[in-house]
């Protein structure tokens, strides 16, 4: 399993009907991509839920490297490129992930928790903690599902869950969640990814 998440802040005045337009517009067109295991589209709107900004920032569990691969590189990525710029895309390989309880309720609400990996710590044992906290957020009420993943340019690792409902009680920045393209959700690998 890889990660991969690119932030498009936007100005405090922005008219986000223009990106739900274009989602509502073209988000089926990952419906059936091949090697994506899920693609969560996802907004945060100033003042709801606690949000600073204006953003669009959708999320990727991708089950090959091919798949994501031919979404950069073979056109897919260029149209949002042509339309808001170039984005820096974050990526995180896979580390944990986990259906919830509420796996086959409609995700509205997404978690996004990202957090360094200190220096001097032992990788082994943090991993492992992010594996158990992955399980942990899965069992919670109304989770549909929930990842970790880690970025080991950065040291960072990104907690991720969808939810069926708001106010989740995690720490973190909450997404509206204005489509879910999921073709091969069921095959990303379940829990630890090693």
């Amino acid at each position: 399993m890889h990660a991969l998440q690119y932030e498009l802040t936007l100005p405090a005045d922005y008219d986000m009907g223009i990106v739900r337009n274009r989602v509502a517009r073209v988000g089926h067109l990952l419906d059936d991509w091949d090697g994506l295991g899920l693609k969560a589209y996802l907004v945060r709107e100033r003042g709801a839920h606690g949000s600073p900004v204006n953003q669009y920032a959708p999320f990727y569990l991708w089950n090959t490297m091919e798949g994501m691969n031919r979404f950069l590189w073979g056109g897919a990525f260029q149209g949002l490129v042509d339309d808001f710029g170039r984005p820096e895309a974050r990526q995180w390989s896979g580390l944990a992930f986990e259906e919830g309880g509420a796996a086959g309720a409609r995700a509205d609400f997404a978690v996004r928790r990202r957090e360094p990996v200190p220096d001097g710590a032992e990788l082994s044992a943090l991993m492992a903690d992010a594996v158990r906290e992955t399980r942990r957020t899965a069992a919670g009420d109304g989770v549909v599902l929930a990842a970790a993943a880690v970025d080991t340019a950065r040291w960072e690792l990104v907690h991720f869950s969808l939810r069926a409902h708001a106010a989740p009680r995690d720490e973190g920045d909450v997404f509206e969640v204005l489509h879910m393209s999921a073709p091969g959700r069921d095959l990303l690998p379940r829990g630890r990814q090693w």
